[in-house]
């Protein structure tokens, strides 16, 4: 339903947020708080005083309503219309550029290759050190502590 189609009875029943929706949802495009808001103080015919007794309270109400977007130079829109949609690979190929390299610099491929080999054979740890430390170790068993002389 179109915001022409309410009676100013059943605007008056609305939430300005509701209405500052319809508002965007209806123009199709990003909008100063200022105006939103003087349609809406039009369409209830609350008049100037009103408008500038609430448009405070109106922007508190739009800054913390989700279905908002606060843009550039005090433009608002509707956050369904702001989609990000970032790409992993940009971001690495941004970081990549950022990355000062220098010619001749074949000794980082080697270091990055030995950082690579370090965790391949992190298995391949000689484990009969832990088999030494627990040489020593004596295991108690309840209901035996009188027969071992500690």
């Amino acid at each position: 339903m179109k915001l022409k189609d309410y009676s100013i009875e059943e605007l008056e029943t609305l939430p300005f947020d509701d209405i500052a929706y319809m508002i965007l949802k209806e123009k199709g495009k990003k909008m100063k708080i200022t105006d939103i808001f003087k349609i809406i103080c039009n369409k209830l015919n609350l008049g100037d005083t009103a408008f500038e007794e609430q448009i405070g309270d109106f922007f508190s109400l739009l800054s913390t309503e989700k279905r908002f977007i606060q843009l550039d130079k005090g433009y608002w829109d509707l956050r369904e219309n702001h989609t990000s949609e970032i790409s992993i690979k940009e971001i690495e190929d941004e970081l990549d550029d950022d990355i000062p390299v220098e010619e001749g610099d074949d000794d980082e491929d080697e270091k990055d290759e030995k950082e690579d080999n370090y965790y391949d054979n992190i298995d391949e740890l000689d484990d009969d050190e832990e088999e030494d430390d627990l040489k020593d170790l004596v295991i108690v068993d309840e209901g035996y502590e009188d027969e071992i002389d500690l």
